[in-house]
């Protein structure tokens, strides 16, 4: 390696030329911690690791995601790709496109293929209609698996989930401190476990009728507009969409009526999907904790790798409301 690519991983790294040249010929001398951040360097820079220092992976494992249009899928991928290569674990990608690979093909070919075992994001565990046994024969045939974003008491596997109910209240009580009184909710499909239990705590935290409260659509930007198009023609001062994406649909459903965002309708999104922060109005959402969940799925999951018992219990995780300036006061007071 030339001495213009040496300076510029010492520079990365914080380091010395010199440390840099030892890292990269095996010498002794160094601490644990700035190798580490040497290779890290190397890495990030995109130059390629001399042979002695590649890690030899302890492994495949299998992870399924849906289609990564909605960037909190991707940004939660590359957590658990982060979780896995800290193991010393090689991630295999299947992404659920429209019309393409179901998931159970997915999951033979992950077989076929030697995986340690399989993490699965919001796949058909999600789907309270969807038949559980393809689990089932996973878990009865040894291989570990963990389930994230959706809960059924009949698989015998551990599952990683935000507090869907939590969330639903942290959003719904700060419109109603804000001022608004006809509150709405923009969901996806009604089967989804997600979208069940953000409608249970809605109705709770509502404490009235509020069935022409409630929209399902399309969890895309598309789907958020129709959603709460429909939630403001009715009266609705304020929508909480159950993702980010559905909310960029409602502001933009918000401005095709000339209704300003917050002047006269609040928006509250779920998830704090990477580049939220800079959206016009920046959006107020529910940040659901992707890089606690992923590693703790790649912490279950590797301890059933290792010979734990797969158990079928559920670690929820504590979302937390980010208040920026897609929210204001009723009408604007």
């Amino acid at each position: 390696m030339n001495n213009a690519r040496l300076a510029d991983i010492a520079v990365q790294a914080g380091v010395s030329e010199a440390t840099v040249s030892r890292v990269l010929n095996g010498k002794a001398g160094v601490s644990p911690s700035t190798r580490q951040a040497v290779l890290t360097a190397l890495d990030f820079m995109g130059y390629e690791r001399p042979l002695r220092l590649r890690q030899r992976s302890n492994g495949l494992i299998g992870l399924v995601t849906p289609e990564l249009d909605n960037p909190v899928f991707p940004a939660f991928a590359q957590a658990v790709e982060k979780a896995l290569g800290q193991h010393g674990y090689t991630p295999v990608l299947c992404t659920q496109l429209s019309g393409g690979a179901p998931e159970d093909e997915f999951t033979e070919m992950l077989i076929d293929r030697g995986v340690s075992g399989i993490v699965f994001i919001s796949g058909l565990h999600a789907d309270a209609t969807a038949r559980m046994d393809r689990y089932t024969r996973m878990t009865d045939r040894g291989l570990p698996i963990v389930l994230v974003d959706g809960y059924n008491d009949t698989i015998q596997a551990p599952f990683i989930s935000p507090d869907d109910r939590l969330a639903t209240r942290l959003a719904v009580r700060h419109l109603v401190d804000l001022g608004h009184e006809r509150i709405g909710l923009a969901l996806g499909q009604k089967r989804f476990v997600p979208a069940l239990r953000k409608i249970e705590a809605f109705r709770q935290v509502m404490t009235k009728n509020v069935d022409d409260l409630i929209e399902h659509s399309l969890a895309t930007v598309e789907g958020g507009q129709a959603a709460a198009g429909a939630l403001f023609d009715r009266g609705c001062t304020a929508v909480f969409c159950a993702s980010d994406l559905m909310a960029l649909g409602a502001i933009r459903a918000a401005r095709e009526r000339g209704l300003n965002v917050p002047g006269h309708v609040s928006v509250v999104g779920f998830d704090d999907s990477p580049l939220i922060p800079f959206t016009d109005p920046p959006l107020t959402t529910v940040r659901k904790p992707i890089r606690a969940m992923a590693s703790a799925a790649v912490e279950t999951l590797l301890e059933i790798v290792e010979g734990a018992p797969s158990k079928n219990l559920e670690l929820v995780f504590q979302p937390e409301l980010v208040v920026r300036r897609s929210t204001g006061g009723r009408h604007g007071k």
